[in-house]
């Protein structure tokens, strides 16, 4: 458990915030409101996914570590880091009063109302406010959240990403689906199309999307760039590893060795072969005209 002198209460949001979508900020932003009663709002935070730990199941990540911290920062949440190895076998009770009441310092807990703690999963959300009740802490219970029906979820938008359908991910989620990672020299194809890339390789750890070509954002130094990226090989050039080539419009200049956070906003078509780079040149000016009109469609959207 990280260490934190706390002066006043704590308000602690509780769950495995994997993706900080819509659910998980319901949680997050009550948590946060506490604040106004004098409390210290703080997310507790584990080292590794309880599914890995408990069955070595690899779950994707939604986002990355340095993306989860940014956001939570601007919720104005302090990250109580505690590794789950060490409170997996506590019973409800010994979590309550140990973690929460002891160490924590709790005066209020928020959850889900799904969530789930102690040894085997044994506690639920209802647990949890009866024995919270007995040490003087106050628990919320968020709601579920649906999206057209469908609860929101981390297995859910998951899912959304590995079939393309970035725009619904990007509702879930509260913000496009995105990666940041450091920008490595290609093959330099593209600038003899006259279209240069941004080239990347995908966080081995997050969901990886479905491959394609989307019509993204590509965000450096404060600012937001209209983008083509493609996902995966380049069959035409007969390149297997898998990749995220993205061209950016009305851009130039030099960006390798920097870390640059690519964000997804639309599927636009399948990886394609091509006969050649006549053709693939003819591909890339529609998906580029299509990008375009995505965004002057968007800041028309925002000028309203």
């Amino acid at each position: 458990m990280s260490e934190h002198n706390y002066k006043t209460g704590t308000a602690v949001a509780l769950g495995f915030f994997d993706g900080l979508h819509l659910a998980h900020r319901q949680v997050l932003e009550t948590a946060a409101a506490q604040r106004e009663k004098g409390l210290t709002p703080c997310v507790l935070l584990f080292d590794d996914h309880p599914q890995h730990v408990l069955n070595g199941k690899t779950v994707p990540k939604l986002l990355q570590n340095e993306k989860r911290d940014e956001l939570l920062a601007e919720m104005g949440l302090t990250e109580v880091g505690c590794s789950f190895e060490r409170i997996r076998n506590l019973t409800p009770q010994a979590f309550v009063t140990q973690i929460l009441a002891g160490e924590l310092r709790a005066a209020f807990v928020c959850c889900g109302y799904n969530y789930r703690f102690g040894k085997n999963g044994a506690g639920d959300a209802a647990a949890l406010k009866n024995l919270c009740a007995a040490c003087g802490i106050e628990v919320f219970v968020c709601p579920e959240m649906d999206f057209e029906g469908e609860p929101v979820s981390s297995t859910a938008i998951r899912r959304l990403i590995e079939h393309g359908e970035a725009e619904k991910a990007a509702k879930l989620l509260g913000r496009p689906f995105s990666f940041s990672a450091e920008v490595i020299a290609g093959d330099r194809r593209g600038r003899l199309l006259g279209t240069p890339t941004v080239n990347q390789l995908l966080p081995p750890d997050l969901a990886t999307p479905k491959y394609g070509v989307y019509v993204s954002v590509v965000r450096f130094n404060g600012k937001d760039y209209t983008g083509v990226t493609n996902i995966g090989a380049r069959p035409t050039f007969h390149a297997p590893e898998v990749r995220s080539e993205t061209y950016i419009l009305d851009f130039d200049g030099d960006l390798y060795g920097k870390t640059v956070e690519t964000a997804l906003l639309k599927y636009l078509r399948p990886v394609m072969t091509f006969d050649g780079a006549d053709a693939l040149k003819a591909q890339i000016a529609q998906d580029v005209a299509a990008a375009r009109r995505l965004s002057d469609a968007s800041d028309e959207n925002n000028l309203q």
